[in-house]
């Protein structure tokens, strides 16, 4: 099946082009070919080929000298220009630096990709449990598994949503099933206030304050998640004006703009 067997190389290749992306953040603004071979168990061979092809597209800059590859603004900026505005002007993005450096703890961004909840950027705090070092962006679990996934379950029409509920049990496993009754309950309690105290997934045993991010388009929303330890000493209410706080100062209502003034000299 030589058409088969040319798409799978293909979604491969592209995998690869995300996780090499996805491997930079605050911790990792450059990366050589061995840490991105370290990282991904990947062939050096076929590694170095992919960054070099990265670095002709403008995506990766290597250093002449380190011979370190780091992000470009062009993938910085890749699809930002079809993103909401809180996206597209990096609103979101301050979002998450401001709750790191208030609280101290992680903060995870996650969407809904199908049945699945999926991280679309992680940031370590300075009291980052060890069982989430590891997490980053792309990493995807079943909806049911986390609090972040039920709030996103919640906001979808309650008929459609027990559609969803009852597939998301037939295709789990015997660790993952659960109570239809019990699950449903859980997402229902979070269609009102739009935040939840729950698990935070991933396999990492943490607990996780989530929020709903505001004024997304309907059935793609996003959540905001604080993750600490089941041990941490965390005052939930406190946590929770922190979140409200920071969405209220990084993400206010929208007021409308100005209809830009027309220039006859400036082109």
């Amino acid at each position: 099946m030589p058409g088969k067997t040319t798409s799978s190389n293909k979604a491969k290749i592209a995998r690869r082009v995300i996780e090499v992306l996805e491997y930079f953040d605050d911790s990792h603004r450059e990366a050589t070919v061995m840490d991105i071979v370290r990282r991904y168990n990947r062939p050096q061979s076929s590694t170095s080929e992919l960054l070099s092809s990265l670095v002709e597209l403008g995506l990766l800059h290597k250093d002449p000298y380190s011979r370190a590859y780091s992000l470009t603004p062009r993938a910085a900026l890749i699809g930002t220009s079809g993103q909401p505005e809180l996206v597209r002007d990096g609103r979101i993005v301050r979002l998450m630096d401001r709750l790191v450096a208030q609280t101290g703890l992680s903060v995870a961004l996650t969407s809904m990709v199908g049945l699945d909840v999926q991280i679309v950027n992680w940031r370590h705090g300075p009291r980052a449990l060890a069982a989430t070092r590891e997490l980053a962006g792309g990493i995807k679990e079943p909806l049911a598994q986390n609090g972040a996934g039920w709030l996103m379950l919640s906001t979808i029409a309650r008929q459609r949503c027990e559609g969803m509920v009852r597939r998301l049990n037939a295709e789990a496993d015997e660790q993952g099933k659960f109570q239809f009754a019990d699950m449903m309950n859980r997402i229902d309690t979070c269609r009102d206030p739009r935040h939840v105290f729950g698990p935070a997934g991933f396999g990492s045993g943490a607990e996780a304050l989530s929020g709903l991010v505001p004024r997304q388009p309907e059935g793609h929303p996003l959540v905001i998640s604080l993750i600490y330890g089941k041990d941490d000493k965390v005052n939930p209410e406190a946590l929770l004006h922190s979140l409200g706080d920071a969405m209220r100062k990084c993400l206010p209502d929208p007021t409308p703009m100005p209809e830009p003034e027309l220039l006859s000299h400036a082109a």
